[in-house]
């Protein structure tokens, strides 16, 4: 019977073509086109193993590799016809080739399935995202850098539960964030090393006849290493996984960072300001001024949760090896990366323009009994059990919320009456400026040591 009848490249076991809706329920080009990039690139470096070991001549292998690159430049200028019944981008472009260059066209796919080449074509276009997003926090731990190195003296309140607690420096506040996305860095650069392993060569599942070259093909594409089961090689996807459990956190942080930065601009602490690119106004309130890209990227951050959410459920009843339901794979994979992307890409634009305001900053920080714990470190070094330390500074914080003093506005008699052992020296101790200034250790929020960290920092950023 003729495989006339459709246009698939299966079409020689089916006696009639798939139903026109079916054709579009089960395609995917209209979303896995944008890894046609790397098809290509897989598919070259296929070509050129295939001729090594003989199963292509070099002549057809330069007309396959000239064909792929001339679809590479269609596809880039917008001229490329991208065909629903054609399933996928890998069919799309190995018909393309078939139409330019003939019965040669035909021979690329000798030892490869479509389960191998679309795992290979993720890891590629992963591994690129990734590469992307690295460079985005690093752009943001820069800005973050020369920020907190400007405003390494800069006093405000420290909070636990949202209250003041101590006081800090927003240098070191800043440096808070450099340290989480640090972290973000390093399980990024190490999903990336599990993410570059080649599944090429694993065909549909039990590996190919032909005298494949796995390891020739993995130096070509750049991979550290070649898949060791055809099985698993095929059907993995705890590459994606992973990412999006490491894009998820670092999407936390983010939203973390965005929720301080919509609190810090509110009429209610006034801390900093955003630049106007970076906000809107509202369409009724002419006084506005709304932080929509922190708020943006606060609420984006549930896309990647559910990227993360939707991949485990979708491979979690799966048997070996590959079946339809990894066609799910891509959508989500690819918004998660897209959606960290863009976000470090707005912060990494919108924190170094960041404008604070110190006096108000100060002026916060000066309520609250932010100083509590220095008085009760100060009488701990004049020889007093904490505990007793801890006890005596409660009284004295009573006393200032009912006389609305805080412990710097008390006058030494004021403060004697709850410890004998209170000299005129306590004043030193409860300034903003003693509080900071006394936490001068490592990873202390004293300028100092806020300028220590920075240096530290961009030597972390100049090894990578």
């Amino acid at each position: 019977m003729s495989t006339d009848k459709t246009n698939q490249s299966w079409g020689g076991r089916f006696s009639e073509p798939v139903d026109a809706f079916v054709a579009r329920f089960t395609a995917s080009v209209s979303f896995d086109r944008r890894l046609y990039r790397h098809d290509i690139m897989g598919s070259v470096a296929h070509a050129t193993m295939l001729a090594q070991v003989g199963v292509l001549t070099e002549a057809e292998r330069d007309t396959i590799v000239e064909g792929l690159s001339t679809i590479q430049a269609e596809i880039e200028a917008g001229e490329f016809d991208w065909r629903t019944d054609l399933e996928d981008v890998h069919m799309n472009i190995e018909a393309r080739l078939t139409d330019r260059i003939g019965v040669t066209g035909k021979k690329l796919h000798t030892g490869r399935s479509r389960n191998d080449q679309v795992a290979t074509d993720i890891r590629l276009w992963l591994r690129d995202e990734i590469d992307t997003i690295l460079a985005e926090i690093t752009r943001l731990q820069e800005g973050l850098l020369t920020l907190a190195e400007r405003e390494a003296g800069t006093l405000m309140p420290g909070f636990t539960h949202l209250q003041t607690a101590q006081p800090v420096t927003f240098g070191h506040h800043l440096l808070a964030w450099f340290e989480m996305l640090s972290r973000d860095y390093e399980r990024l650069v190490d999903c990336r090393k599990r993410t570059n392993r080649m599944p090429l060569g694993s065909a549909a599942l039990a590996g190919t006849t032909y005298p494949i070259d796995r390891e020739a093909t993995c130096a070509l594409l750049g991979f550290e290493a070649v898949s060791g089961n055809s099985l698993d090689g095929v059907s993995d996807r705890d590459f994606a996984i992973e990412f999006c459990a490491v894009a998820s956190l670092a999407m936390m942080h983010l939203s973390r960072f965005s929720e301080e930065l919509v609190l810090w601009t509110s009429a209610q602490f006034q801390f900093i300001d955003l630049p106007d690119r970076f906000c809107t106004g509202s369409s009724i309130m002419p006084q506005k001024k709304n932080p929509d890209v922190p708020e943006l990227v606060r609420g984006k951050s549930g896309r990647v949760f559910g990227a993360l959410m939707g991949l485990l459920t979708l491979m979690k009843g799966q048997p070996l090896a590959y079946n339809k339901d990894n066609q799910e794979d891509k959508e989500p994979l690819f918004d998660a990366a897209d959606t960290l992307r863009d976000s470090l890409r707005a912060f990494a634009d919108m924190v170094p323009a960041i404008k604070p305001r110190p006096d108000v900053m100060r002026e916060a920080a000066l309520r609250g009994f932010s100083t509590a714990t220095d008085l009760a470190d100060y009488l701990v070094r004049r020889g007093l059990p904490f505990r007793d330390c801890h006890e005596i500074v409660g009284h004295a914080v009573k006393y200032g919320v009912d006389t609305g003093k805080d412990l710097a506005e008390m006058s030494l008699e004021e403060l004697r009456q709850f410890s004998a052992h209170i000299d005129g020296d306590v004043f030193e101790v409860l300034t903003l400026e003693g509080s900071v200034n006394a936490r001068d250790h490592v990873g202390g929020t004293a300028p100092a040591q806020v300028m220590a960290a920075v240096i530290r920092g961009r030597s972390l950023i100049a090894q990578r």
